[in-house]
């Protein structure tokens, strides 16, 4: 995929006609024009999304009626499986209509909705399509996915992780397992030690979605799998408690070894003061440890920016681990770039510079921002 087009753009009339082909070749009354023509007069203007649904509603209008007998000429059209963990999006991402057919349509038939999901899987993904049958036939997907916690294809196993994280990325949130997440977490603990990393990385996704809503649970969690963990368990763990460790909870750092700082903070310097929309940000400071043990230390810094009402809201920004020596110091500086992006709208004023360790604020400085005329 070249890196200077947009990924909705890949969603138009050439896939249209490679989805076509491969239809034809193995259901050949399948009215490929009239499919192909149906799709690309509405495309322009659209996004990815609303042109998968196009592409999604095209099947609908020309394949078998039913959702079993569309299903089984998809099925024979998907192709060979992924050959590796990754190309999930890379490779497998023109078989998304497919997947968003089975997501739209899939609970018409239950059991081959199902096995729809168990081979789209291994070529593409499952977990968007997944969610409506969690939503409506909770505790019998539940049980499938426990079975498929075993499965010999870790694209299948990743979907038991990734298809049941509560506030996974573009799709619908899982209110049930928001409120309750025990059913997933029983997942989890099935997929904590699975030999692949890619599954593991959907394991530590998921356990920092939970983390947004029952944050002690998880940490009781991670120090239950920390205390006895491998070093792979223990990267899951890492990975599950970033945003609380990038929040300074204590809890969580406590897991991870990470224990009340005993360290003063000297020579803090933000520069320049006024500063201009673009330029960077300079910050230098001195740790110096009060401990007479060694101390394993996260080192942070917040940015407080100014809103448009007025007030100050902060943003954790990472700057490095270090283990800091009985009477040592250490002397940290830093360029942090302000400039314009997407995510954020910059007000002018006063804005306010601290330093984080292991959680907690030493120290703070501030300086004016300056936006152009």
């Amino acid at each position: 995929m070249s890196e200077n087009k947009l990924f909705k753009d890949y969603f138009d009339e050439e896939l249209a006609r490679r989805m076509a082909t491969m239809i034809t070749a193995v259901h050949p009354q399948f009215p490929a024009d009239a499919f192909v023509n149906q799709i690309a007069p509405q495309l322009d203007g659209l996004e990815m999304k609303q042109r998968s649904t196009v592409f999604v509603q095209a099947l609908r209008d020309h394949l078998p009626a039913g959702f079993a007998n569309a299903w089984a000429v998809l099925e024979a059209a998907l192709g060979a499986e992924l050959s590796d963990e990754d190309g999930v999006f890379a490779d497998g991402w023109h078989h998304w209509p497919i997947a968003q057919f089975i997501e739209t349509f899939g609970l018409e038939d239950f059991d081959v909705g199902v096995r729809a999901m168990h081979e789209i899987t291994k070529r593409h993904t499952a977990e968007f399509a997944i969610r409506p049958f969690l939503i409506h036939h909770q505790e019998q997907m539940l049980a499938i996915l426990h079975s498929w916690a075993t499965d010999e294809n870790p694209h299948v196993r990743r979907l038991v992780s990734e298809g049941t994280r509560p506030r996974l990325p573009w799709a619908g949130r899982l209110v049930a397992f928001i409120d309750d997440p025990s059913p997933s977490l029983a997942l989890l603990e099935k997929l904590k030690d699975d030999p692949s990393e890619y599954v593991r990385r959907s394991v530590s996704n998921h356990l920092n979605d939970i983390a947004k809503d029952h944050p002690q649970l998880v940490i009781q969690t991670c120090a239950r799998w920390w205390a006895d963990g491998s070093p792979e368990r223990r990267w899951i763990v890492q990975r599950a408690l970033r945003t609380l460790v990038k929040d300074g909870d204590p809890d969580a750092l406590a897991v991870l070894g990470y224990g009340p700082p005993q360290v003063a903070l000297h020579e803090f310097v933000v520069s320049p003061d006024p500063l201009h929309l673009g330029d960077k940000l300079n910050l230098s400071f001195t740790l110096q440890s009060k401990a007479e043990h060694e101390q394993n230390l996260v080192i942070d810094f917040v940015i407080h920016f100014m809103k448009a009402n007025g007030q100050t809201s902060g943003k954790v920004f990472k700057l490095k681990t270090a283990v800091l020596a009985p009477n040592q110091s250490l002397t940290i500086e830093k360029s942090h770039p302000i400039k314009p992006i997407t995510t954020r709208t910059y007000y002018p004023g006063t804005h306010l510079v601290e330093i984080q360790v292991n959680g907690q604020r030493l120290g703070e400085r501030s300086f004016e921002l300056v936006l152009p005329s």
